[in-house]
């Protein structure tokens, strides 16, 4: 008997990319692919976050844990995180996790010696390495925000100081991924939807009036139905803004006119949103998860040692071996 292969060949289609947000199509597959995907972006994509901190003074009102767990979660630009190794893999330094290879050394000294109460933000971090900085959230595109004020671009707020409160301190910097902890965590949100496949009974909508057809519209809690000026017929202008919730199905139902439409889930499209911290780009996000999913699969389908892939992979690598 000849085995049944169940391969598939998925299509991504780019709807609007921008820095920090993505939205995509990812058709011809299941919802398994879809959500392993979006579970690697969220918390397998490494990036580079503040690990190590140690406080030489702190006269400020808040105390080192809090100060340490603040720079924790500021988002660093993480582009070279993949190149980078883990500290607990990083034989230059015997997994000590402070050399150039797998860590990266922040230093940061503020005094306030005014009465004005002084900020101490994320631009203040001064780091080895410039490829790795703290993530600059001002919009140059903004009007409100001119390239020239500095006052817009201090950045995340570590700390206020008051008159001769002073704060220094060195932090280590390491490669990480959210599965360990969300400060290395890329993806602010990562969601995925079924495209909604919307069917309007024409014959059993002319039954209805004007009024009937616009209060069935309105029933529908998002502007997914509109009235054709021209024509006066119900169309469907956005379809995608259709949540599942049945209420137009429901108002139907009510006005007696069940199968007036029919919404179906395509179980084999999906549409994508990504946004990200700023550590990396969306569009790079996406990138590296695909390249790490292949390296997951490609590592339990070659695998010799099967127990050492049960350990790292359990159910997943029997599967894909087709045990």
């Amino acid at each position: 008997m000849e085995s049944v292969s169940y391969q598939r060949f998925p299509k991504i289609k780019i709807r609007e990319m921008k820095d920090d947000y993505l939205k995509f199509e990812l058709r011809e597959t299941d919802a398994s692919v879809a959500n392993a995907l979006r579970r690697v972006m969220i918390a397998e994509v490494p990036t580079i976050a503040i690990d190590l901190v140690e406080i030489e003074v702190n006269s400020s009102v808040l105390n080192d844990e809090f100060i340490a767990h603040r720079l924790g979660l500021i988002p660093l630009t993480s582009e070279r995180a993949m190149e980078m190794r883990f500290s607990r893999d990083c034989d230059a330094c015997d997994g000590d996790g402070q050399c150039e290879y797998c860590s990266v050394e922040f230093h940061l000294r503020a005094k306030c010696v005014t009465d004005q109460t002084l900020d101490v933000t994320s631009k203040d971090l001064y780091s080895s390495d410039h490829a790795v900085i703290p993530v600059d959230f001002s919009d140059p595109s903004d009007p409100n925000e001119p390239s020239d004020n500095t006052e817009t671009q201090r950045g995340v707020i570590i700390v206020k100081l008051r008159r001769g409160q002073e704060l220094r301190l060195r932090a280590i910097a390491r490669k990480g991924i959210g599965k360990d902890h969300a400060k290395w965590s890329p993806a602010a949100t990562v969601t995925f939807m079924y495209e909604p496949e919307i069917h309007i009974n024409e014959d059993l909508m002319e039954t209805l009036t004007l009024e009937e057809k616009i209060s069935w519209i309105e029933s529908s809690p998002t502007r997914v139905f509109d009235i054709d000026k021209v024509t006066q017929q119900v169309v469907v202008v956005d379809p995608e803004a259709y949540t599942y919730d049945d209420e137009v199905i429901k108002k139907a139902e009510a006005m007696g006119k069940r199968g007036l439409i029919d919404i179906r889930a395509k179980e084999d499209s999906f549409i994508f949103t990504v946004e990200s911290t700023g550590a990396v780009k969306a569009s790079q996000l996406f990138l590296n998860a695909i390249e790490i999913l292949k390296q997951k699969l490609d590592a339990v389908r070659l695998s010799d040692d099967t127990v050492e892939a049960d350990d790292q992979f359990g159910e997943l690598g029997v599967h894909m071996r087709g045990g």
